[in-house]
């Protein structure tokens, strides 16, 4: 029997409107689809494609699910039919959503913007799937499906969208798992991620237990700093910077030989570099941090440190004058500037400048972090 004969055969089922009808004419297209060495011209495919797409409006859907399964694993079914099923029922499309290699990208993207919840997880679950269609998914901003596909391994996703899923698990908690088991995390994310899910435990914790925020935050940052040291990293800016200032500082300081004498000693010789890298040892401060404190108009920063320090006032006033000789422009201290920092000196307390020091010398990314959840808090209590 040849094709045109077939053709004529399938003409006359397709007014047969019985259900024994219907599913004898379903059986005989797809079957004709999947026989092999079969070759069908292009008005063939064509006019059997066009009585399945209509049979398929009013066939049962016991026999579209069965079609969606016969179909899912071909590879020369027919892209327009494996489309409708893809956008059938959720019991219809689902063969063929998670199975076909038919389907293109494009087709995919326009299902999960118009389809059901469903379809989209069914997407997200496919074998491959792309960064474009990744970000579809993730567009769609519905914390099941994107949940569904970081558990996929073999999903794409790119390095922005997975910057802004890293962002996103701040407040939704069913992300974080899946994310750091991705192989495609980069160490910079990973790193951010231990940070600041450290800081959303201890704003939980803050607001329901009874405890210190210095001794809460000296255990979570011990935790988050031990996580991220574990991950591969390049070497910091410090670290390459290790000049021959910083390796002297290290050296007194392994000697117990960093006192303020020798701090206002060292000021006085004119060797500004060696007294911020030991003035940096003694307040356990990054350099960076340290010359700003040094530095800045007012002196309120050098007051605490001096204070958490427990140097004597005589000694931080020579500090304080010295230390002016390293500021850019006018080196001229005003006296009514030397009056209000000593002032200020008088009336800060050692204990309270420690614990200004203490979250001084706190990982800045940790801290960053603290902030963006504090802020976070913020923005959703005001909605």
């Amino acid at each position: 029997m040849d094709v045109h004969h077939e053709l004529d055969q399938l003409l006359g089922l397709a007014r047969d409107k019985s259900a024994e009808g219907r599913r004898l004419l379903l059986d005989t297209v797809t079957d004709l689809f999947s026989e092999e060495g079969r070759v069908l011209n292009d008005r063939e495919h064509a006019l059997m494609t066009d009585i399945l797409s209509k049979l398929l409006q009013d066939v049962e859907m016991r026999v579209r699910r069965e079609l969606s399964e016969r179909l899912a694993r071909r590879k020369d079914a027919p892209l327009e039919i494996v489309k409708l099923l893809a956008n059938d029922e959720i019991e219809v499309a689902r063969p063929v959503l998670v199975t076909s290699s038919i389907l293109r990208d494009i087709d995919l993207v326009e299902i999960v913007q118009h389809r059901t919840q469903q379809h989209q997880l069914s997407i997200a679950m496919r074998r491959e799937v792309s960064e474009f269609v990744s970000e579809a998914l993730v567009e769609s901003g519905n914390a099941d499906v994107i949940k569904a596909l970081l558990d996929n391994p073999s999903a794409r996703i790119s390095e922005a969208t997975l910057e802004y899923l890293v962002e996103e698990s701040r407040r939704v908690d069913s992300y974080q798992e899946p994310l750091v088991r991705r192989s495609d995390l980069s160490p910079q994310l990973a790193r951010r991620m231990c940070l600041w899910v450290g800081a959303a435990l201890r704003s939980y914790i803050l607001d329901n237990y009874d405890i210190d925020p210095t001794e809460l935050d000296d255990l979570l940052e011990d935790v988050a700093v031990v996580s991220v040291d574990v991950l591969p990293q390049p070497p910091s800016l410090a670290e390459q910077q290790d000049d021959a200032a910083s390796r002297l500082a290290n050296r007194l300081a392994e000697a117990k030989r960093l006192t303020p004498d020798m701090l206002v000693q060292t000021l006085r010789q004119g060797e500004i570099p060696l007294f911020e890298a030991m003035f940096a040892q003694m307040t356990g401060l990054r350099r960076r941090l340290m010359g700003r404190l040094i530095y800045e108009p007012g002196g309120e920063g050098l007051v605490i440190a001096c204070r958490a320090l427990q140097i004597d006032k005589p000694a931080f006033t020579s500090i304080f004058l010295l230390s002016r000789k390293g500021r850019p422009g006018d080196q001229i201290v005003d006296p009514r500037e030397l009056s209000r920092v000593i002032s200020l000196f008088d009336r800060v307390k050692p204990e309270a400048a420690m614990q200004v020091l203490r979250r001084w010398q706190r990982n800045p990314e940790y801290l960053y972090a603290v902030r963006r959840v504090e802020e976070s808090r913020l923005k959703q209590a005001a909605l």
